[in-house]
């Protein structure tokens, strides 16, 4: 990957030159100031087989399961340790037994490809015959007065687990924080990684053209593949898999496959659905990997894995973790809108052919022009493609199913798998065998809200394999969850878990002649959950919102729920909305937006004056670093969350007063654009275009660049908008207890669990939270840590590295 113009940019997308300062976008020499995050190993001039020698390329006769397990070579081959230097002796999984002697390869000109000379390891290319390097060596990197000494690298390497530099080295790896046999060397050496979260399978039958891999047949039945957001914003983390050690790794989307299929009539039997994988976990995939983008200078911060001293990157930790940032997420073709005692709409929004362009939209001006321009002259409205008749408070579309909260009819879920098919008439039902064959509702008293625990495919009724060495999925994900503003907490599903299908499994088994929907229990010990109005999951707890207080749920057991925390006046006062990112819950109650720390998720604290006050506040979506406020009549409010102890005000938008009712606002993305789908009470739906290449070239491709709104679309519905449906977590791997919810592609690989997650923040002796500083100079802080003697401080950082070296002596 190191061939693309990728360049070094900060989180907000500013480009930066190699000393850090910012390069101004109209800069006429910006690209000669510009770091190109080349791959270092292709500065140097090499090729790929100056690294993978024959047995990599050509294979040992054996068939493999991945791709890695065929590679012999490993960093510390070449680059040695902090306790030894280079071997020059393969190590890698498909090493030969006592490895492979690099210092006996010859190159095709019969000189030595490695070689001792003076002290360094020098190598010589397989493609130009006097091209040689220098291989530095990782021990000389923590040598004080050696060329190569950096005090970020000794830091680094030497660091313990309780962020202390040594004095000594110990005898061995297992107090260090960062050891090479827990992490791999590129998780902190590379620059960047490739970001590509979607890739549309549309499958056309009668459509005659060849195979797309080059097997050299016609096939009748097409299959496109049409790659959605491909960004370099963000990095991430897993455990690798079985064959590599499972230790810590770079992690990408790989094959977060939607797909789709028309049959010979032409009729979309099914459009845009996410795939569930054979153990269960959903189909939006990831994998460890190795990016191939390594770096000296240009590599992971302190910060970048860990909470800052400046507390400024908890949307940042949250996609490290694979948590989530609501920014990557998948609205497909049709917004699902409650629109109360009118029932609730889908909205087409989008156009159908790959790229999926929002209507309005700048990628649609450029991809459709003609589109683009009737649209525009219909004065940019939009139609409803099907609606259904109820009293829809609000509504979470998931895979082939739409749940509504139907106030005093109860939970009621809708069979949407045929929105885009033109042979069914009706779109949208609720019986789709026979109202006799199935019960696709549950009676509460007064349903207000309805919670998905995911939008991802997520099945635990799926059988899983030891040797594929999965892990299991939490059982919180077989059921729906119900706040009901008289009983409480109502939980969906069939409560018997030795049955075919317990909890909402008939939903994901695939027989419609067991669709019978159970209830499992309600939940409100002492009326504590009466007047509840919102619900929101995350992790294993549940944060239900009544008319006077937060009220946290653990939902560990979902069959014996338990009440943790309560916080009500005067911290809230009539809350009315709330999200969760990474350490921080948001909240929006009759003052304002609100910051909590949900460090413990089981124990809310309040934060002191951390307010943006409003006059009219519903709701609260946030995407990275911006929470986005469903401000009523002030229309949309867009709030500064970096720093979440001390949010601000960024802007409010209204599009020249014409938002002025706003309910509720979720978040997209297609191609390299993001859109706001705001439900405007009255008005109807709003679609706002909030990141474009063409409205900010310079900063779009950040990991959180500042909105630039614009409104692109309405539809007019029947009724007023109220809530609009969540699109699928494409970023989201796992949830903030450490329960994996996406599928990875190495056997043995997955995200970090709930330990190896609080790990990066929470010190493992203390139980206390800790940040770091970039600053090689600094340690990582903690008040709890005060207690440590001043030896340990890192003014004696270099005394002690010179006692250290003189240890070996």
């Amino acid at each position: 990957m190191g061939f693309r113009a990728v360049f070094k940019h900060d989180r907000k997308g500013n480009w930066l030159d190699k000393d850090g300062g910012q390069i101004a976008f109209d800069d006429p020499e910006r690209f000669g100031k510009a770091v190109h995050l080349a791959d270092i190993h292709l500065e140097k001039g090499m090729q790929c087989n100056d690294c993978h020698f024959a047995q990599d390329n050509h294979g040992n006769g054996r068939v493999y399961g991945e791709p890695r397990a065929a590679v012999e070579i490993d960093c510390v081959d070449c680059h040695g340790t902090i306790r030894k230097k280079a071997t020059l002796i393969t190590s890698g999984p498909a090493a030969p037994d006592g490895g492979r002697h690099l210092d006996a390869l010859r190159t095709p000109w019969g000189l030595r490809r490695f070689e001792w000379r003076g002290g360094k390891v020098m190598q010589r290319s397989m493609s130009e015959e006097n091209k040689e390097w220098e291989i530095v060596q990782t021990a000389d990197t923590i040598t004080p007065g050696n060329v190569h000494f950096s005090r970020k690298s000794m830091r680094a390497k030497l660091i313990n687990k309780d962020g202390v530099v040594p004095a000594y080295l110990s005898a061995d790896d297992a107090t260090l924080a960062h050891s090479n046999s827990s992490m791999t060397c590129y998780s902190c050496h590379t620059s960047w990684t490739p970001t590509c979260f979607g890739c549309h399978l549309q499958m056309t039958a009668n459509a005659r053209k060849p195979m797309l891999h080059n097997e050299g047949l016609l096939t009748r039945n097409y299959t496109s593949y049409n790659f959605q957001v491909l960004r370099d914003d963000i990095y991430m983390l897993g455990v690798d898999g079985t064959v590599t050690g499972h230790r810590v790794a770079p992690a990408r989307s790989s094959c977060a496959v939607l797909v789709s299929s028309q049959n010979a009539n032409r009729e979309w039997l099914y459009y845009t659905q996410q795939t569930i994988s054979a153990p269960g976990f959903s189909g939006q995939a990831f994998s460890t990997f190795v990016p191939h983008t390594v770096r000296a200078k240009e590599t992971r911060e302190c910060s970048d894995c860990h909470v800052s001293e400046k507390n400024d990157n908890n949307a940042w930790m949250a996609q490290l973790l694979l948590q989530g940032t609501n920014f990557m997420n998948f609205m497909g073709r049709y917004v699902y809108v409650a629109t109360g005692k009118r029932g609730f709409e889908a909205i087409a929004v989008a156009e159908h052919d790959e790229p999926e362009a929002i209507y309005g939209s700048d990628l649609q001006r450029i991809a459709y022009p003609d589109d683009y321009k009737k649209f525009v002259e219909h004065r940019r409205e939009l139609q409803a493609a099907a609606e259904h008749a109820g009293n829809v408070f609000d509504i979470q579309a998931r895979g082939e199913y739409a749940y509504a909260a139907n106030g005093a009819g109860g939970l009621r879920v809708y069979d949407i798998a045929n929105i885009d098919n033109k042979g069914f008439s009706e779109r949208v039902t609720t019986a789709p065998v026979s109202p006799i064959g199935q019960r696709f509702y549950v009676p509460t008293r007064n349903a207000m809200a309805v919670a998905s625990p995911t939008t991802l495919g997520v099945d635990p009724l799926r059988q899983q394999l030891p040797e594929n060495e999965e892990q299991a999925i939490h059982l919180l994900y077989g059921f729906l969850y119900i706040a009901d503003k008289e009983e409480g907490l109502v939980i969906i599903g069939d409560p018997n878990l030795k049955s075919k299908s317990p909890g909402v499994g008939t939903l994901l088994d695939g027989n419609p002649a067991n669709n019978f929907l159970k209830r499992a229990l309600a939940f409100n010990p002492g009326g504590v959950l009466t007047g509840a109005r919102r619900i929101t999951i995350a992790g294993t707890y549940a944060y239900i919102l009544t008319d006077k207080a937060l009220v946290a749920v653990d939902l560990d057991n979902p069959l014996a729920p338990r009440v943790t925390a309560t916080i009500g006046a005067p911290v809230l006062s009539d809350p009315r909305g709330i999200a969760v990112q990474f350490r921080y819950a948001f909240v929006v109650d009759r003052e304002g937006l609100k910051s909590l720390d949900v460090t413990d998720l089981a124990q809310p604290k309040p934060i002191a004056n951390a307010l943006v006050p409003f006059e009219d506040a519903r709701n609260v979506y946030v995407a990275r670093t911006y929470a986005y406020v469903s401000a009523g009549k002030q229309g949309l409010a867009i709030v500064d969350v970096e720093k979440p102890e001390a949010p601000k005000l960024d802007q409010v938008f209204t599009a020249d007063g014409q938002l002025d009712d706003v309910n509720d606002v979720k978040i997209g993305m297609v191609a390299a654009s993001a859109f706001a789908f705001v439900a405007d009470g009255k008005n109807g739906l709003r679609v706002l275009q909030i990141l474009s290449p063409w409205d900010d070239p310079a900063h779009f491709s950040g990991f959180s660049p500042r909105p630039t709104p614009k409104l692109i679309a309405t539809a007019r519905t029947r009724g007023p908008a109220l809530a609009i449906s969540k699109g699928i977590d494409r970023d989201r791997a796992v949830d903030e207890s450490g329960n994996q919810l996406a599928v990875f592609g190495r056997r043995g690989a997955r995200p970090l669990n709930r330990n190896e997650m609080r790990s990066l923040h929470v010190h493992p002796r203390t139980g206390e939270p800790y940040s770091v500083a970039d600053d090689a100079g600094e340690q990582p802080r903690a008040a709890a840590w005060s207690s440590l003697s001043s030896a340990d401080s890192f003014t004696s950082f270099f005394t002690r590295a010179r006692d250290w070296l003189n240890s070996f002596r």
